[in-house]
């Protein structure tokens, strides 16, 4: 909240109080000038009857509402509030699920009931983890998961130079921390079997006690309840912890929470060891510092390891990585955009962009940057270097565009929208990504199955002589050996003419025409030359997909590389949403469009074709499928074009193996600009357009309709970044020079 306060007058409402000798109802009001967030505590005899309470409490809120503007957002983290606040009138009604209450010990009466209603008011739901908005995801049309977010410097100054408090640096012994509400979430007996297992270790358990009665806590001499402390206070006890517990017990209560804990101990520099929960084992699993387990033995064993490890803290780097992508301020960016997306909806976007009702509402960026990918997030790198305030904004909900890979459940790093290799003859280039990321060594080998035949692609001389027995030993006997078989076209115009006039219509037929049909849905004497152009045929035995001076790949992959590009100062991210709802929420001097250029024009003169892929992942019970990275299968009667296994680009080891298979089609995101006259024809009409836009630069694949592979986009959008940053920097002048005058 303290980040909206930034933009809206926030009043945080809280549950109300019954203290002893209250006659009246009563507001405890709290200016908290730090963060700007106004506190409101509702003091309330006791005896009231529910009615009489919901009545109190309305007449309290109509009170405090009736002298301040309307009301832009109404924001809930419990049903249990709307009773006494439903008939308040609201731009936007967001509901704010951080738990599953209802699965908590004795939840109040009539929640349930009250969720309902609250879901049916609310225009857009945000859930505190992924487990939880799997639960409530068909529940309601607009929900977004937003997983434990981190105040890193906070936490982070657990790492040196804190003073353990005095209460718990009188205890002796290693310690083993936990922070949080012990309640029925907490497995007692599993604290009290770690206490039993090392009683020369320290369990310290900073948090109230509530819903469970203290008499049943583990009573060991080891084991400390220091009761509630002060968010403020938290790192300085952390300072002092070896290792960070989380002794959850696996029940309802705990099916779908993601705790905040998490982050918080590994911003304090502290390893974790957690019981299984889902989104713990989800979100943190693949980090080393973050050991789960299923029973207590295992439990123990892994405080054990984390104990005899507790000096060594190479896990660091990767786990602030990870922390990097989930701050407060990054949540509170897109949760905004969400809210000003529903406000816009209800007709208040002239609230929105108002100065009076958003005065630091957005901070204007300079530039907002419309796509993540290789050119967007390029663009962006290279205008925060200039000095430029850049917000880049995607509709998906990850950086990377069409390049991001992951972790799939099996561990292994895949590629979600098909094998993306990177190659180039740049030596700026490669010299420019080499800043955001290491590489590793990989030279891309493609065989294409021939009647269940596997040979090199590109055709060379190794593929001839495994399909004909031709016996060819020298470049000389290939050259005549495809002459032979070539049939020249003139002049050349379609794919179709560059391989016929090649290698002649057989292997024309044997390796292209079918492939072609598959992927571009046309046949390839409909399709510009440049297509298969793009695949050469080779007199000698080299079997590199690629000839180019730097071949490798991202050694932490691409995802990782976006990261740290994008990893400036100046730089916010927006994700899941589409810009047409964010751009008039986010007040900007230029724009940067990296999407579709027909999209940016809402398809005036019509759609621009392109073509789509759809994939299939899959995870197979064996070590290896493939002797290569890609296997191509350009026969027309096998529905797919390639099979892709990721191990062999990513160096992964393992025993289990994942795979890609890749369909092509006509509808979905779109990939490849197709290559026809008439359609380059079309896209002149919209770049004549895009010339019109003065204060919106078109660059990218999509943007420029160009079949072009990564290594191009970062050229283009370098070369787009080196001409656009002296013209924004001169805008930025233009008026305060005007100023300076008219002082003058």
């Amino acid at each position: 909240m303290s980040r909206f306060a930034a933009t809206y007058r926030v009043i945080f409402w809280e549950e109300p109080i019954h203290p002893q000798g209250c006659m009246a109802p009563a507001l405890q009001v709290d200016e908290d000038e730090a963060n700007g967030v106004t506190v409101l505590t509702p003091v309330l005899p006791s005896g009231l009857s529910p009615e009489q309470k919901e009545a109190a409490l309305r007449d309290l809120l109509d009170a405090q509402l009736a002298a301040l503007p309307p009301v832009a957002v109404r924001w809930y983290y419990t049903p249990m509030m709307l009773p006494f606040s439903a008939h308040v009138t609201a731009e936007c009604t967001v509901y704010d699920c951080m738990d599953e209450l209802s699965a908590f010990k004795n939840p109040p009466y009539g929640l349930l009931d009250r969720e309902r209603e609250l879901l049916a008011a609310a225009d857009v739901v945000f859930t505190g983890g992924t487990s939880l908005y799997e639960a409530k995801k068909n529940r309601h049309d607009n929900v977004h998961a937003f997983p434990s977010s981190i105040d890193v410097a906070h936490f982070g100054a657990a790492r040196g130079g804190l003073t353990e408090p005095d209460d718990q640096a009188r205890i002796t012994g290693p310690k083993l921390g936990f922070c949080g509400v012990v309640d029925e979430r907490m497995d007692l007996d599993l604290l009290a079997a770690l206490a039993d297992a090392h009683e020369e270790w320290s369990i310290v358990v900073i948090g109230p006690v509530v819903k469970i009665d203290p008499a049943t806590l583990p009573q060991r001499s080891n084991v400390h309840f220091l009761g509630a402390r002060d968010y403020s206070e938290l790192p300085s006890y952390m300072s002092g912890w070896d290792v960070a517990l989380m002794p959850f017990a696996l029940n309802e209560a705990t099916r779908f929470i993601s705790p905040t804990k998490t982050p918080e101990y590994l911003a304090a520099g502290l390893p974790v060891i957690s019981t299984a929960i889902t989104d713990v084992v989800r979100n943190y699993g693949a980090l080393e510092a973050v050991r789960t387990a299923g029973t207590a033995e295992d439990f123990i064993a892994a405080c054990e390891t984390a104990m005899a490890e507790r000096d060594d803290r190479s896990w660091r780097d990767a786990a602030d990585e990870q922390l990097a992508r989930g701050s407060w301020s990054s949540t509170a960016l897109s949760m905004g955009a969400l809210i000003a997306v529903e406000r816009a909806t209800h007709g208040a976007l002239e609230a929105i962009v108002s100065p009076k009702r958003w005065p630091a509402a957005v901070a204007p960026h300079d530039v907002m940057v419309v796509g993540a990918g290789f050119a967007g997030a390029v663009m962006a790198r290279q205008l925060a270097d200039a000095g430029f305030k850049v917000l880049v904004v995607d509709r998906r909900p990850h950086i990377g565009g069409n390049a991001y890979d992951r972790r799939n459940d099996a561990g292994l790093l895949i590629h979600q929208y098909g094998p993306h290799i990177f190659h180039t003859n740049s030596d700026d280039v490669f010299a420019y990504l080499s800043r955001f990321t290491q590489w590793r060594p990989y030279e891309h080998r493609v065989l294409a199955d021939v009647r269940g035949q596997l040979v090199p692609m590109p055709i060379n001389r190794t593929t001839l002589n495994l399909l004909y027995d031709a016996g060819l030993e020298t470049e000389d006997d290939v050259e005549a050996f495809l002459a032979a078989r070539a049939e020249p076209v003139e002049p050349i115009r379609t794919s179709a003419d560059v391989v016929v006039s090649r290698v002649g219509r057989e292997l024309y037929e044997t390796f292209f025409r079918g492939y072609t049909r598959k992927q571009w849905g046309l046949d390839p004497s409909e399709l510009d030359k440049a297509v298969t152009a793009r695949v050469p045929t080779r007199a000698d035995t080299d079997d590199r997909y690629f000839t180019d001076q730097h071949q490798a790949m991202p050694a932490d992959g691409y995802t990782r590389m976006f990261e740290a590009m994008l990893g400036h100062p100046g730089i916010e991210i927006l994700l899941g949403v589409d810009y047409v709802q964010a751009r008039g929420a986010y007040p900007h001097d230029h724009l940067v469009f990296t999407g579709p250029i027909d999209e940016y024009f809402d398809h005036r003169f019509g759609k621009l074709p392109y073509r789509s892929l759809g994939f299939r992942h899959e995870t197979l019970e064996q070590e290896w499928l493939q002797s290569v990275a890609v296997v191509n299968y350009p026969d027309e009667a096998v529905p797919y074009t390639r099979i892709t296994e990721y191990k062999h680009l990513t160096g992964d080891s393992a025993p289990v193996t994942s795979v890609t298979y890749e369909y092509p089609s006509a509808e979905g995101d779109p990939y490849y600009p197709i290559p026809r006259e008439e359609n380059q024809a079309l896209f002149k009409r919209y770049e004549a357009l895009a010339i019109a836009e003065h204060d919106v630069t078109f660059v990218g694949r999509l943007a420029t309709y160009r079949y072009y592979n990564m290594d191009q986009v970062v050229g283009q959008a370098l070369a787009t970044a080196r001409r656009l940053i002296p013209r924004l920097h001169a805008a930025k002048i233009e008026p305060l020079v005007g100023a300076v005058a008219a002082t003058a």
